[in-house]
Parts: structure tokens; sequence; C-alpha cells
């Protein structure tokens, strides 16, 4: 929104003035005022931010939270609530920072939305078509690979499709193929979201495998599954200097035989943010409910 960091300014601004003015006893008004300008703030605040920065997000919500505990704990002399509150507060905004250097990112451009954060040119121009592909391909291209990696996202969440995920995997190992998992640091909603959800589907935790663990293997790899990611396997973070995302660390998945992007369509995702990969001669592109198209898959294989 232009001007929409002046526009925040001034209503921090405004919130302390009009505190001051109830401290200083005028009405009640000024609290209602107050409530509904910090209403405002952290809605414009959240709606500004996006895609890969999303899981950060989150996690400092959760530091907030933490705060205005403690902060509740001094106005009610309880000690629990000053405690329980500082310890969240503090581990969210620990862990918010973890993220960000994991990601390339600086802490303040993504709490203010991408503050100071914009790129001084336009991103490259997508060369070239999304090619799709059915079912009856991508099982044939699996049935043939000695090994595959699983690229998990907030597609994967959205679509519950971790069960069906599971039951490929099982069906894959065994046939005798390595088949293993990459997690990016961020992937989904918070640090770890992945990780759970494939546990939850009985997933072997040895074969999930962070990203710094598996980056080197995509060269040697016969097939990639990307399910639902969009940022976190986008070449543009590393080829584009003018991305939004230049400098992130990403899943160099391209880097594979072949790649196969489980996708509901030719969007951008939430991030609004264009991925050269499904461009590349190397992706094609399997479009569907995550759950759906891996059912699909199923009673092709060997």
């Amino acid at each position: 929104m232009p001007g929409g960091h002046l526009l925040n300014a001034g209503a921090a601004v405004l919130c302390l003035l009009l505190a001051i003015a109830y401290l200083s006893g005028a009405g009640f008004w000024t609290l209602l005022i107050l409530a509904a300008l910090a209403f405002f703030i952290g809605y414009h605040l959240i709606m500004g931010i996006g895609g890969a920065d999303m899981p950060v997000v989150v996690s400092m919500l959760n530091s907030y939270s933490g705060w205005a505990a403690a902060a509740i704990g001094f106005t009610l002399s309880n000690d629990l609530l000053i405690v329980t509150g500082a310890l969240v507060g503090s581990s969210g905004a620990i862990l918010s920072y973890i993220m960000c250097k994991a990601m390339n990112r600086n802490f303040i451009s993504v709490i203010l939305g991408g503050f100071g954060n914009a790129s001084s040119g336009e991103s490259a121009a997508m060369e070239g078509e999304q090619v799709a592909i059915d079912a009856g391909g991508v099982a044939s291209a699996l049935n043939d690979a000695d090994s595959v990696i699983i690229v998990p996202g907030y597609g994967m969440a959205v679509a519950q499709a971790q069960n069906a995920v599971s039951e490929l995997v099982r069906k894959l190992r065994s046939a005798g193929k390595n088949v293993r998992f990459g997690i990016h640091p961020v992937a989904g909603r918070l640090p770890g979201h992945m990780n759970v959800l494939l546990a939850e589907a009985k997933v072997p935790y040895d074969i999930v495998l962070e990203m710094d663990e598996i980056n080197d293997d995509f060269p040697e790899t016969d097939v990639v599954i990307v399910i639902g990611s969009n940022d976190i396997v986008n070449p543009a973070a590393e080829e584009d200097p003018n991305s939004p995302i230049a400098g992130m660390p990403v899943l160099k998945v391209w880097e594979a035989k072949q790649v196969f992007v489980c996708k509901r369509g030719q969007g951008t995702g939430y991030s609004g943010i264009e991925n050269p990969l499904f461009y590349k001669e190397n992706t094609r592109m399997f479009y569907g409910d995550a759950r759906v198209s891996i059912d699909s898959l199923l009673p092709n294989l060997d």
C-alpha cells in the first residue's frame, strides 16, 4: 500500500498520544480509539508480509502474546504471568531471529513488511511455458527412477496429503528405490511444520533431511516431487538479484534430472513471486489437489 509505513507510524504515534491523554484524565473514549488503531496496525502490518516470511510472522505473533502477558502480569502484580510471559516473548523473538538468519533476510525488514528491502530493478522475465503432465507420466518416471526426493510445502498441509505421501513413499521403498525428503527451514507455516505432519503419517524419520543435508544430492537424483512449495524451491533467489527473495537459501531441486511440481494451478502463490522453476525444460507441472494427485499415482506404480 503506498505510504503504508508512514500510515503505520502515524497510527502508532496517535496511540501514544491517546495513552498519554487517558493517563492525564481523558475519558474512556480514548481507550476505544486506541484499541481501534491497534487493530488497524496489527492487521496492516501482517497483511504486508507473505510467502516464505510468514513463519517469522507466526513466531513473532507468539512473541507478542508473551510480552502482552508479561505486561498484564505487572498490572495485576502476578509474578507467574510476568515470568511465563517473558519466557514466551523472548523465545519467540529469538526463534524469529534465527529463522531470518537462515533465510538471509533482515529481521526488521520482515517484521515491517519489507521496509527498506525493495529491489533496485525489475525481476527477470519468465521464458518458456509451463508444461503439464498427467498421473501416468509421473508414475512412469517414478517406476524408472532409482533415487527420489520429495520436497513438501504448505500446499501439502492444506490438502492434508501427508498420508497419501506416506503411502507413496512406502510403495517406492518396497520397490527398492532410495526415497528421501528435503525440508526447508521455513517450509510450511512454522519451523518443523512439515516434520510434524510427516511424523504423524508415520514416515520414517531417518529419511527426512534438512536442506543443508540434502542440497548437494540433487544433481545425482533422478526425480524430485515438489508438493505445494513455491519460494523455497525458487531459483530466482540465486539467479535474479532483483528478485524479492534474492539471497534466500533454497532447495536446488532444478539440478535434478526430472522435477514434478504438484500444484493447484498456474498462479504465483501467496507471495505473488514468479518461479522460473516452473518454466525449466526438466520441470513438468502436475496440476490438481495434492492429495488427489498423489493418490492417483499409487495404482500406476509397479
